[in-house]
């Protein structure tokens, strides 16, 4: 028996030591504590933003290599703590974050408030809400303004109400941001999510994709923040484990869907006027992002979040002119015209 159990043992270093090579980090929940929860969907679940954050870093490394990402893990004295990992002033990114965080304890009163406001019927215990919730966020941002923003985020979340039952839901996304517009481009993206989505349901890529034109909407402008991909929020059917795989294949889907086109645009060279287009555009991205975006809401609202981690998906720099409106016929133009009126790029 002690032969086996060395043996075990071993195995058990061997997991441990392949884990810690796998991930930007070690994992918040630890290591052993996944392991030994492996069989439930919060530690399979945590894995796998765990993951897609190593897989992606890796990726956009591989594209900028006189840049690094910058690894800072945190801690959050309510329950769990996070990753952040962020490149900064790199050739090809100017700023590029994965976040990873796993965060557990009490939900705020307005947090709460938040939740029933979207039909969440949650049965509070003496106030209390008990809740556990995770997840991988990553914006984007390049230099060349050819190289389209990019923004992703899959979480999970879990309530535990007043008489022990616990509600779940999974959430996410994956959209993008052009400066100008190149259909090809524009269809590869669509291709790729919609192939990720078809695996599970066909119904499900019209679904998100219509639910994605419709929230990345900046109502005070008109317009889309940009030419979209999917989301979708608060699903918990078919089942847990059905959910869990759709969001796995979201989530893969997510370097193949826009690696291609950084590399096919990030030398095209560029003008100070294009530049110039790329700033004004990146405002809007950030009037959507303070203004309405759901999750830097709830970010602002939880206590003891991380603030730095929140706004991590702002540009390093963007440009606000009075009154500025593009010639009739130009390329600036034909951006803001998808983005008023979003177009089906897949059929």
């Amino acid at each position: 028996w002690w032969q086996q159990a060395v043996m075990a043992a071993s195995e058990d270093e061997k997991e441990e030591q392949e884990l810690r090579q796998r991930f930007m980090a070690p994992p918040v929940s630890g290591l052993r504590e996944l392991r030994r929860r492996r069989r439930e969907l919060r530690s399979r679940m945590e894995l796998l933003i765990m993951e897609t954050q190593a897989e992606v870093c890796r990726a956009l490394a591989a594209l900028d290599p006189g840049a690094a990402f910058a690894v800072d893990t945190w801690e959050r004295k309510e329950g769990g703590g996070g990753i952040s990992c962020v490149l900064q002033d790199g050739e090809v990114f100017e700023k590029a974050g994965v976040n990873v965080s796993v965060v557990s304890g009490l939900l705020s009163e307005e947090a709460a408030r938040q939740m029933r406001s979207r039909g969440k019927a949650l049965k509070a215990k003496d106030g209390k809400l008990p809740f556990c919730a995770m997840g991988v966020s990553s914006v984007i941002h390049p230099k060349n303004p050819h190289v389209p923003t990019m923004h992703f985020n899959y979480r999970y979340f879990e309530i535990e109400e007043a008489d022990g039952t616990k509600q779940w839901w999974f959430g996410g996304g994956t959209d993008l941001t052009p400066t100008y517009l190149n259909e090809e481009d524009a269809v590869h993206f669509h291709k790729t999510l919609k192939e990720a989505c078809d695996k599970h349901d066909l119904k499900l890529y019209p679904k998100y994709k219509k639910w994605c034109d419709d929230y990345f909407y900046i109502k005070h402008r008109g317009e889309r923040r940009g030419i979209g991909g999917i989301f979708f929020d608060d699903v918990d059917s078919p089942s847990k484990e059905e959910v869990f795989q759709f969001v796995k294949s979201c989530a893969k889907a997510v370097v193949p869907c826009y690696v291609p086109i950084v590399k096919k645009h990030r030398h095209d060279s560029f003008t100070p006027e294009e530049k110039q287009w790329q700033q004004l555009r990146r405002g809007r991205y950030v009037e959507f992002n303070l203004v309405y975006d759901r999750g830097t809401k709830f970010g602002l609202l939880t206590p003891g979040s991380r603030i730095e981690s929140i706004l991590m998906s702002l540009p390093l720099t963007a440009r606000w002119e009075y009154m500025h409106t593009p010639p009739e016929n130009s390329k600036e133009a034909e951006i803001l015209e998808v983005l008023r009126n979003p177009k089906d790029w897949v059929h």
